[in-house]
Protein backbone atom coordinates (compact mmCIF):
# COMPACT_ATOMS: atom_id res chain seq x y z
CA UNK A 1 0.00 0.00 0.00
CA UNK A 2 0.97 3.86 -0.51
CA UNK A 3 1.90 5.69 2.30
CA UNK A 4 0.63 8.66 3.34
CA UNK A 5 0.32 11.14 6.33
CA UNK A 6 -2.94 12.95 7.51
CA UNK A 7 -2.76 15.16 9.89
CA UNK A 8 -5.40 16.70 12.14
CA UNK A 9 -5.21 20.15 14.14
CA UNK A 10 -8.33 20.48 16.95
CA UNK A 11 -8.78 23.70 18.38
CA UNK A 12 -11.16 22.32 20.89
CA UNK A 13 -10.83 24.06 24.48
CA UNK A 14 -11.85 21.21 26.72
CA UNK A 15 -10.80 17.93 27.57
CA UNK A 16 -13.38 15.80 26.39
CA UNK A 17 -14.64 18.54 23.84
CA UNK A 18 -17.05 17.92 20.41
CA UNK A 19 -14.22 19.36 18.86
CA UNK A 20 -11.85 16.61 19.39
CA UNK A 21 -14.89 14.31 19.47
CA UNK A 22 -15.41 15.58 15.45
CA UNK A 23 -11.56 15.65 14.53
CA UNK A 24 -11.21 11.64 15.39
CA UNK A 25 -14.35 10.74 13.60
CA UNK A 26 -13.53 12.77 10.37
CA UNK A 27 -9.91 11.00 10.55
CA UNK A 28 -11.16 7.64 11.11
CA UNK A 29 -13.72 7.61 8.09
CA UNK A 30 -10.22 9.25 6.07
CA UNK A 31 -8.30 6.33 7.12
CA UNK A 32 -11.04 4.50 5.70
CA UNK A 33 -11.61 6.21 2.78
CA UNK A 34 -7.91 6.01 1.64
CA UNK A 35 -7.51 2.38 2.63
CA UNK A 36 -9.96 1.33 -0.10
CA UNK A 37 -7.45 3.73 -2.40
CA UNK A 38 -4.64 1.29 -1.70
CA UNK A 39 -3.61 4.26 0.71
CA UNK A 40 -2.27 3.80 4.59
CA UNK A 41 -2.78 7.14 5.75
CA UNK A 42 -0.71 7.96 9.05
CA UNK A 43 -2.84 10.09 11.39
CA UNK A 44 -0.95 12.70 13.81
CA UNK A 45 -4.05 14.71 16.04
CA UNK A 46 -2.47 18.31 17.16
CA UNK A 47 -4.56 19.48 19.76
CA UNK A 48 -4.23 23.33 20.20
CA UNK A 49 -5.07 23.36 23.92
CA UNK A 50 -1.76 22.00 24.41
CA UNK A 51 0.17 24.94 22.21
CA UNK A 52 -1.52 27.76 23.09
CA UNK A 53 1.13 29.73 25.50
CA UNK A 54 3.81 28.21 22.88
CA UNK A 55 1.58 29.87 20.09
CA UNK A 56 1.30 33.16 21.75
CA UNK A 57 5.27 33.14 22.32
CA UNK A 58 5.88 32.83 18.82
CA UNK A 59 3.75 35.72 17.92
CA UNK A 60 5.84 37.70 20.48
CA UNK A 61 9.01 36.68 19.56
CA UNK A 62 9.30 35.39 16.01
CA UNK A 63 10.50 32.33 17.25
CA UNK A 64 8.99 28.73 17.65
CA UNK A 65 9.31 26.66 21.17
CA UNK A 66 10.42 22.98 20.12
CA UNK A 67 7.32 21.75 20.41
CA UNK A 68 4.73 24.13 18.09
CA UNK A 69 8.35 23.84 15.52
CA UNK A 70 7.33 19.75 15.51
CA UNK A 71 4.06 20.76 15.15
CA UNK A 72 4.33 23.21 12.58
CA UNK A 73 6.93 20.69 10.42
CA UNK A 74 4.03 18.28 10.72
CA UNK A 75 1.46 20.23 9.09
CA UNK A 76 3.99 21.35 6.38
CA UNK A 77 4.82 17.72 5.87
CA UNK A 78 1.74 16.27 5.90
CA UNK A 79 -0.31 14.72 2.65
CA UNK A 80 -3.20 16.17 3.92
CA UNK A 81 -4.80 18.23 6.69
CA UNK A 82 -8.61 17.65 8.62
CA UNK A 83 -9.13 21.43 10.65
CA UNK A 84 -11.76 21.33 13.06
CA UNK A 85 -12.44 24.91 15.55
CA UNK A 86 -15.29 25.95 17.44
CA UNK A 87 -17.41 28.44 16.66
CA UNK A 88 -17.03 31.59 18.59
CA UNK A 89 -18.94 34.55 17.98
CA UNK A 90 -19.83 33.39 14.18
CA UNK A 91 -16.72 32.40 12.99
CA UNK A 92 -13.07 30.09 14.00
CA UNK A 93 -11.51 30.32 17.35
CA UNK A 94 -8.65 32.62 18.62
CA UNK A 95 -7.00 29.84 19.07
CA UNK A 96 -7.15 28.52 15.59
CA UNK A 97 -6.34 31.35 13.65
CA UNK A 98 -3.29 32.04 16.16
CA UNK A 99 -2.05 28.83 15.05
CA UNK A 100 -2.36 29.27 11.24
CA UNK A 101 -1.41 32.90 11.34
CA UNK A 102 2.35 31.01 12.59
CA UNK A 103 1.88 28.46 9.94
CA UNK A 104 4.28 28.89 6.92
CA UNK A 105 2.58 30.87 4.32
CA UNK A 106 3.73 28.43 1.81
CA UNK A 107 3.03 25.28 3.89
CA UNK A 108 -0.36 24.60 2.88
CA UNK A 109 -0.29 25.40 -1.46
CA UNK A 110 -2.08 22.42 -3.29
CA UNK A 111 -2.67 20.79 -0.22
CA UNK A 112 -6.12 18.56 0.23
CA UNK A 113 -7.82 20.46 3.40
CA UNK A 114 -11.18 19.24 4.80
CA UNK A 115 -12.52 21.59 7.06
CA UNK A 116 -15.07 21.25 10.45
CA UNK A 117 -16.76 23.07 12.98
CA UNK A 118 -18.64 22.72 16.11
CA UNK A 119 -21.16 24.75 17.92
CA UNK A 120 -24.04 24.55 20.23
CA UNK A 121 -26.38 25.30 17.38
CA UNK A 122 -26.98 24.74 13.63
CA UNK A 123 -27.05 28.66 13.09
CA UNK A 124 -23.71 29.04 13.20
CA UNK A 125 -22.96 26.49 10.73
CA UNK A 126 -22.16 29.11 7.65
CA UNK A 127 -19.27 30.03 9.49
CA UNK A 128 -17.33 27.11 7.95
CA UNK A 129 -18.24 28.75 4.33
CA UNK A 130 -17.64 32.64 5.28
CA UNK A 131 -14.71 32.23 7.41
CA UNK A 132 -12.92 28.45 7.56
CA UNK A 133 -13.12 28.35 3.80
CA UNK A 134 -11.75 31.75 2.65
CA UNK A 135 -8.99 31.28 5.56
CA UNK A 136 -7.82 28.33 3.51
CA UNK A 137 -8.37 30.01 0.16
CA UNK A 138 -5.79 32.59 1.30
CA UNK A 139 -3.06 30.01 2.34
CA UNK A 140 -3.60 28.37 -1.59
CA UNK A 141 -4.84 24.97 0.11
CA UNK A 142 -7.25 22.70 -1.81
CA UNK A 143 -10.38 22.75 0.23
CA UNK A 144 -12.28 19.58 -0.45
CA UNK A 145 -15.86 20.32 -1.66
CA UNK A 146 -17.99 19.38 1.67
CA UNK A 147 -17.33 20.58 5.06
CA UNK A 148 -18.48 19.65 8.05
CA UNK A 149 -20.01 21.10 10.90
CA UNK A 150 -21.98 19.62 14.39
CA UNK A 151 -24.75 21.45 16.31
CA UNK A 152 -24.98 20.27 19.80
CA UNK A 153 -28.39 18.01 18.42
CA UNK A 154 -26.16 16.15 16.38
CA UNK A 155 -24.51 14.23 19.26
CA UNK A 156 -27.78 12.44 20.00
CA UNK A 157 -28.50 8.75 20.24
CA UNK A 158 -29.20 8.83 16.16
CA UNK A 159 -26.00 10.28 15.10
CA UNK A 160 -24.29 7.38 13.80
CA UNK A 161 -25.74 6.97 11.09
CA UNK A 162 -27.42 10.40 10.52
CA UNK A 163 -26.97 13.56 8.46
CA UNK A 164 -23.80 14.06 10.07
CA UNK A 165 -22.50 10.89 9.49
CA UNK A 166 -23.23 11.10 5.88
CA UNK A 167 -21.17 14.74 5.48
CA UNK A 168 -18.30 13.07 7.81
CA UNK A 169 -18.43 9.81 4.84
CA UNK A 170 -18.73 12.24 2.06
CA UNK A 171 -15.97 14.51 3.09
CA UNK A 172 -13.26 12.15 4.46
CA UNK A 173 -13.84 10.15 0.85
CA UNK A 174 -13.44 13.59 -1.05
CA UNK A 175 -10.32 14.33 1.38
CA UNK A 176 -8.45 10.84 0.32
CA UNK A 177 -9.19 11.25 -3.35
CA UNK A 178 -7.42 14.74 -3.05
CA UNK A 179 -4.40 12.59 -1.20
CA UNK A 180 -4.42 10.12 -3.90
CA UNK A 181 -4.23 12.28 -7.05
CA UNK A 182 -0.91 13.66 -5.22
CA UNK A 183 2.77 12.86 -5.23
CA UNK A 184 3.90 12.44 -1.58
CA UNK A 185 4.67 15.90 0.20
CA UNK A 186 7.99 16.84 0.45
CA UNK A 187 9.47 19.70 2.24
CA UNK A 188 12.30 21.58 1.30
CA UNK A 189 15.74 21.63 3.55
CA UNK A 190 16.47 25.41 4.43
CA UNK A 191 19.62 24.49 5.34
CA UNK A 192 20.15 21.82 2.36
CA UNK A 193 23.22 22.72 -0.13
CA UNK A 194 22.11 23.74 -3.54
CA UNK A 195 25.45 23.77 -4.89
CA UNK A 196 28.33 21.39 -4.74
CA UNK A 197 31.63 22.55 -2.86
CA UNK A 198 33.25 22.31 -6.13
CA UNK A 199 31.02 24.88 -7.26
CA UNK A 200 31.44 27.09 -5.04
CA UNK A 201 34.97 27.23 -4.85
CA UNK A 202 35.41 28.09 -8.75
Amino acid sequence: MKQRTLVVVSAGLSQPSSTRLLADQLSAAAVTAAAERGIELHVRTIELRDLAHDIMNHLLTGFPPVALKDALDAVAGADGLIAVSPIFTASYSGLFKSFFDVVDKDALADKPVLIAATAGTARHSLALEHALRPLFGYLRAVVVPTSVFAAGDDWGADSSDGFLQTRIVRGATELATEIDRREPATVADPFALTVSFDDLLK
